[in-house]
């Protein structure tokens, strides 16, 4: 049976990955931290400790045939002026340690979830795709790019095969920061000044999310490429609050407040990056990932969106 080791197996993405990955028939070996242990789905677990550019490897990597990279450092509270320093090492260089080491120990193929902020952090005319020049804006969106780029590098001088995935924001059971607080908002019914916004924005659902990552894992056509990844349908942010309210049958209460009013407020008072994501757009383009992994979300937004409900209310208040 194939060995399959996965970073970041206790958080968001890897608690929903390696039980598939579980029924799919592999041999799970998850990286945990030493405060999430027991994780469902995995056969065998490793500590390695913090991930950086002196992770040490070696027992993680003996006997693995495949690894699938999730781990990473996503948000640093409170902290922006050290944030560039801590994600370089966590997402670049910690990637790069990771690769180089698989590379040496024979690993076949190194799976990297990486992020559409790569791309960007908005589009206008047309949605991004792994064609376009990689144009990341802040630090998190750097160092994941010097991340895929580390990995690539790693590969080519290698007989690894690498495969990288990039995702806009995903949802689902635990998830955090903006889509949780708009949860929050949905259910409390709150008086929202997003009526007016004419936006685009693409989601995916962790389990879409995790679909796809099984189906790179062994594809043929996946080596050696990049691959967006979303549900399939793209949605403004009034469109997405009436959907959450649905989900929970609670009344869609938006006011029609004109974006630029919403991203001046926004500035003034320190959260124009936030406004900036309620009203403006940023979409992938997965039509390559559709027709050459002949691949299609298998789990439409709004069951996403119902499941994701259905464990924020499961939490009995709002999850903090």
């Amino acid at each position: 049976m194939t060995r399959v080791l996965v970073t970041g197996a206790g958080g968001f993405v890897g608690s929903i990955l390696c039980p598939l990955l579980a029924q799919a028939g592999y041999v799970i070996r998850a990286v945990e931290r030493p405060e999430r242990p027991s994780l469902v789905g995995a056969t065998e677990r490793v500590v390695v400790g913090d991930i950086g550019g002196g992770t040490d490897w070696t027992q993680a990597l003996r006997g693995v045939e495949m690894v699938m990279h999730l781990a990473a450092r996503v948000h640093v509270m409170n902290d922006a002026a050290s944030a560039a320093g801590v994600y370089l090492e966590t997402n670049a260089r910690g990637t790069q340690r990771l690769a180089a080491e698989s590379a040496r120990n024979g690993i076949r193929r190194l799976i990297y979830l990486s992020s559409v902020k790569v791309n960007g952090e908005e589009t206008s005319d047309h949605a991004y795709s792994a064609a376009d020049v990689p144009h990341p804006l802040d630090a998190y969106g750097r160092s994941k790019w010097q991340g895929e780029q580390f990995l690539a590098q790693t590969a080519a001088g290698s007989g690894m095969q690498e495969v990288v995935v990039r995702s806009p924001l995903v949802y689902g059971p635990g998830v955090r920061a903006n889509f949780l607080r708009l949860l929050r908002w949905v259910d409390r019914e709150r008086l929202l000044p997003l009526g007016a916004i004419r936006n685009r924005r693409s989601l995916v659902s962790v389990w879409n999310l995790c679909d796809l990552l099984l189906r790179v894992l062994d594809h043929p056509a996946a080596a050696s490429r990049t691959w967006m990844v979303s549900d399939g349908c793209d949605v403004s942010t009034p469109e997405l609050v009436r959907r959450l309210a649905r989900a929970m049958g609670r009344r869609a209460r938006l006011l029609p407040v004109p974006a630029t009013l919403l991203e001046l407020a926004g500035g003034l008072f320190g959260k124009g990056a936030e406004m900036r994501r309620l009203c403006g757009s940023l979409t992938v383009d997965i039509a390559a990932t559709r027709e050459e992994l002949k691949w299609s979300p298998p789990v439409p937004m709004d069951e996403g969106l119902a499941h994701t409900v259905s464990w924020y209310q499961s939490q009995g208040r709002a999850p903090s």
